[in-house]
């Protein structure tokens, strides 16, 4: 698809909300007030007595340095883009690179990644219970965004190469982005983002765990309060 065809609107969200896995620890040298241009020669020194750097690091060459960002809370806004692989594609994205996906509510942040994580424990054929504890990252959304509400065809639910395609397309003619209705909560809005420095660095908020019925994720646990929400 020709990305002319597709508008450009202003997306301002104070509160765009992000879930991730509680597994992934935050990677000092993106908390670090250094240049993010200079990440690589100091990967290289840390290299020599932790041989493993480079693969807490990730793969820095999929984000160009003006497009990186650094300081407290960096890593959960760079992991995504330097952790990225074909193993793990999006509707967006066959994988080969990252997109920071956010709604515009707690509830449809939930929904979604509740979606994923239930294709991943069926495909791994996991038992049912309580399994993975997640966070919740509060930032903000204040760009350009391709509005892709229209096309059908990337918001099929179950197939997403036609998203990707048109997600490879924008990207690569520079957008930020794109802003779309959620496909698992009907009412509610998501961004992908297509770069590190489009959403704003996020806050951790509340935990929460994941119930699997061995069909789907059925309910959550808020760890904060302890009180259990049935997902619909």
């Amino acid at each position: 698809m020709n990305n002319n065809f597709v508008p450009i609107i202003d997306v301002n969200w104070p509160r765009a909300y992000r879930i991730i896995r509680t597994i992934h620890p935050p990677i000092d040298l993106f908390e670090d007030i250094a240049d993010p241009a200079d990440w690589e020669a100091l990967a290289s020194a840390e290299a020599k007595t932790n041989p493993r750097v480079w693969l807490e690091l990730g793969d820095l060459t999929k984000v160009p340095p003006a497009r990186r960002v650094n300081g407290h809370g960096a890593s959960y806004v760079m992991a995504p883009f330097v952790h990225c692989s074909t193993d793990r594609p999006g509707r967006f994205t066959d994988g080969s690179y990252g997109v920071y996906s956010a709604g515009d509510s707690e509830e449809v942040a939930i929904k979604e990644v509740a979606f994923h994580h239930a294709r991943f424990m069926h495909s791994t054929e996991q038992d049912s219970g309580w399994t993975s504890q997640f966070r919740v990252l509060v930032g903000a959304i204040n760009t350009q965004l391709h509005e892709v509400s229209n096309n059908l065809d990337a918001l099929t639910p179950d197939d997403w190469s036609a998203g990707q395609a048109l997600g490879s397309t924008l990207r690569a003619a520079g957008s930020n982005g794109v802003y779309y209705p959620s496909v698992r909560a009907p009412g509610g809005k998501c961004i992908g983002a297509f770069w590190p420095d489009v959403p704003s660095i996020p806050v951790q908020s509340t935990h929460y765990d994941f119930h699997w019925d061995s069909e789907r994720v059925d309910r959550i646990r808020n760890c904060n309060s302890g009180k259990i929400y049935q997902i619909v």
